[in-house]
């Protein structure tokens, strides 16, 4: 007959409904191994201690009642109590007697598995799991112990011994209070399983959502040389990657970023055979990412296996944290646990909140990997030594190498967080989500650039670098609401050009993107000239050459130009997919080419590069042609091998319907053939000769978008970059109005699309007014203007048909 209260049970037999018996970590990796193994996902084996064995200790010697006289009245926020209370209960802890019906029962189980696996000793990984773990308001990240390497029966009743014990840290308790819980309703039970040898390899974490603005189509990744601790523990800056999830259901490759983590340190097998150690990584493994192509890919589709497989059972869609790691010894990639994210997860989705920096400030201090979206100021504090806690006080901006569980206490205190090492999955970047306050990890060098007591300004709100700027910043918190109102019939688009703040903006009401310029992604991501990269290393530039190489490193220079351009378009692209984006192909000024790595070379010297060497002349001209390959290489690869067809193509500042025929010729010769797979091709309307010759240009595009800055310069006359003749730039002069009216008018004489993506309707709400009266199909906006304008455009809407009917 099957004991009714069992102290030990494998995996196998653990489920979903268990958590109240094996905590949720186990109940999870019961989950993972049963059911998930069978769908290909491969999940470790393993067998959980229950919350039987831990009442069995807390009734050996009477320890219960020990314990709740120790915690009674005690203070949390008193440190230094706190520490007291903490180092005695775990003191009566681990002097209490293991219980020897728990001891029995998890060596019978430990035997079990070395049969399962063929082996008689071997390494286990020891994982605590509280059964308070992972709810909806509370991750209990980190709270308990896991040890790792413990090879033997003594050292695994000992291990479990220390996990036990782990319940009474410090940040355990604290934490449990914080968040509402009776201590002795929470139990701990422990899971074991067999070690995967990715001491010898890499490991990491990875989430079903991602992780800073809360977007769910995305499967977020991040791997270091060596055992997972040093991710989750943040000794190391991970490498990352974000995979596009709906397209990557369809069979398709869509890695939509990557970036190299610098991997300081890797967690290895202790030299003595038993525990861990840390470990330098060598430069020839900081410089390469830990996974490849292949790897990232088949953990993303696990990923999202795990994220529909939880989701059935919550009922509603639950997006996963889930721990992987390769096998050193196999090369095999595994699952070792899986549970529910707990942050962006169950934030309120009915508003956005938009920190902007508004006040002047210098170069930053220090930068890092940005967590969160948010800012915060106050006076450095550098804390390097956890015993001197005490001495940190509240709204205090604490600096420190890394942080792990012990450190939470005071984490709740701080205004911002700021660390040497880490990455985004990290122990810091997990707790201060959790806390809503901004956190800069993998910064390298914070705790030696900034010195306590100086106040400063940390940036979340500038994309996935923070900055950390001298003194008290001006900054502003802009909320907007979201709601399911109705929407206009003048589509509202957004110009979107910074792929590190694409997925947060998509979630305003919006109609796809009206205008993505490849400039930003090339100055800001890439940095080198296009030209350079083509000719390299041929370059007349030694200093270029040398910083061209420390760039791309062992990669192919043409590739390098390529994959990185087409991963900033696809970030766009995936966060309003299947909405529509229009990318424009580049259009840089040659003074602002010249400005690249390498551009001196490439460039002419122009008296006036405004009406120059720019948009559609260059592309198909010998001295750029080279160059506007990449481009379009970069644009089938997010396509074709991504799968992102919502991405349309857009050509800047074309003279001439002869010169319109040309590049889209050469645009098909380089993979990118109008109307295949869908594919449109628009031109910017925003030259004089692009109203006049409207219906012969609309003959050889797919449609137009009006450039209203270019074409208010050219309408009237105007240089924009001259101060001089600055007060007379106005998009609502007759004439350009007049010229906008035309274009529109053409377009629908013609039947093809026309929107507008220059500044003038997100300044001006009367300009936005006169388009919806015109008939435009589409306004693209700033994001900061798009719900205002939307109000507005609606309003008129109505108007107009409330007018037509008397």
């Amino acid at each position: 007959m099957k004991n009714e209260k069992p102290l030990v049970l494998d995996l196998i037999e653990v489920g979903a409904n268990d958590v109240a018996l094996v905590g949720g970590k186990c109940a999870s990796l019961g989950e993972l191994f049963r059911e998930l193994n069978s769908q290909g996902v491969r999940a470790v084996d393993g067998f959980s201690t229950t919350s039987y064995a831990y009442e069995a200790l807390l009734e050996t010697d009477g320890l219960r009642k020990k314990l709740q006289k120790l915690l009674k009245g005690l203070d949390v926020n008193d440190l230094e109590e706190l520490a007291r209370v903490g180092a005695e209960a775990r003191r009566l802890m681990l002097e209490t007697p293991f219980p020897k019906e728990a001891e029995e029962a998890i060596i019978e189980s430990y035997k079990r598995l070395g049969e399962r696996i063929g082996k008689k000793t071997f390494e286990v990984a020891v994982r605590s799991s509280a059964t308070a773990e992972d709810l909806p308001d509370a991750s209990f990240a980190g709270q308990q112990d896991t040890i790792l390497n413990v090879k033997g029966e003594s050292a695994l009743i000992e291990a479990c011994h220390q996990c036990y014990a782990s319940l009474w840290t410090d940040r355990a308790i604290s934490y449990r209070t914080a968040k509402g819980f009776d201590h002795f309703d929470v139990a701990l039970s422990i899971g074991i399983q067999p070690m995967v040898r990715s001491d010898g390899a890499c490991s990491g974490v990875m989430f079903t959502i991602d992780t800073e603005s809360g977007f769910r189509d995305a499967v977020v990744i991040n791997g270091a040389w060596g055992l997972g601790e040093a991710v989750v523990q943040g000794m190391a800056t991970p490498d990352e990657w974000i995979i596009f999830k709906p397209t990557l259901k369809l069979g398709y490759r869509p890695i939509v970023m990557r970036k190299l983590g610098v991997k300081e340190v890797k967690m290895v097998f202790a030299d003595d055979g038993t525990g861990t150690q840390v470990r330098d990584v060598v430069d020839s493994q900081r410089n390469r990412f830990c996974l490849s192509g292949y790897e990232v890919i088949q953990l993303a589709k696990w990923a999202c296996q795990i994220e529909e497989h939880y989701s059935k059972l919550a009922g509603k869609h639950q997006p996963m944290d889930i721990e992987w790691a390769k096998d050193g010894i196999t090369g095999e990639l595994f699952i070792l646990q899986a549970r529910p994210e707990t942050v962006q997860s169950n934030k309120e989705e009915n508003f956005i909140e938009n920190y902007r920096l508004t006040g002047e400030h210098g170069a930053p201090l220090v930068t890092g990997v940005a967590v969160g979206e948010r800012i915060g100021q106050g006076k450095v504090h550098v804390l390097l030594d956890p015993d001197k806690l005490t001495s940190f006080k509240q709204g205090e901006i604490l600096v420190t190498t890394m942080t792990d569980p012990a450190w939470e206490p005071i984490m709740k205190r701080a205004s911002a967080i700021v660390t040497d090492r880490g990455g985004r999955t990290c122990h810091s970047a997990i707790i201060s989500r959790e806390l809503g306050i901004p956190c800069i990890v993998g910064s390298g060098n914070a705790t030696e650039i900034l010195r306590s007591g100086t106040d400063v300004t940390v940036s979340c709100a500038e994309g996935d670098r923070g900055n950390i700027y001298y003194g008290k910043v001006d900054y502003v918190v802009e909320k907007h609401e979201i709601t399911d109102s109705e929407r206009p019939k003048t589509q509202v688009m957004m110009n979107v050009g910074d792929p590190d703040h694409a997925f947060a903006v998509s979630r305003l009401p919006n109609d796809g993107v009206g205008l993505a310029r490849l400039e930003f992604i090339i100055n800001n991501h890439i940095g080198i000239h296009p030209m350079a990269l083509v000719n390299y290393p041929n370059l007349k530039n030694l200093k270029d050459k040398e910083e061209i190489a420390k760039r791309i490193g062992e990669e192919d220079p043409k590739e390098f130009f390529v994959r990185k351009l087409a991963e900033g378009i696809a970030r766009i692209a995936a966060a309003f997919y299947p909405k529509p984006v229009i990318v424009r192909m580049s259009d840089f000024k040659s003074n602002e080419y010249a400005r690249l790595i390498g551009g001196s070379q490439y460039e002419p010297e122009e008296e006036n590069p405004m009406l120059g060497f720019r948009g559609a002349s260059r592309y198909y001209d010998d001295r750029y042609k080279a160059g506007f390959k990449l481009e379009c290489l970069a644009m089938c690869r997010v396509r074709d091998d991504m799968g992102l067809t919502n991405v349309k193509a857009m050509i800047p500042f074309c003279r001439t319907v002869e010169e319109g025929e040309k590049v889209i010729a050469l645009m098909a010769e380089y993979g990118l053939k109008q109307g295949e797979n869908d594919l449109e091709i628009y031109a910017m309307c925003e030259l004089p000769a692009n109203v006049v010759f409207a219906d012969e240009f609309l003959k050889v595009f797919d449609g137009y978008s009006i450039g209203s800055n270019d074409l208010t310069q050219l309408a009237l006359g105007l240089d924009r970059d001259s101060e001089m003749v600055a007060h007379l730039f106005d998009e609502r002069n007759g004439a350009v109005q007049k010229m906008v009216g035309m274009a529109i008018e053409a377009a629908i004489r013609n039947g093809k699309k026309i929107g507008i993506c220059g500044q003038a309707p997100s300044d001006y709400p009367e300009f936005a007014q006169f388009l919806v009266e015109k008939g435009i199909n589409s306004i693209s906006l700033n994001p900061d203007t798009v719900i205002a304008t939307t109000h507005s455009i609606l309003e008129r809407e109505k108007a107009l048909t409330k007018s037509a009917k008397k």
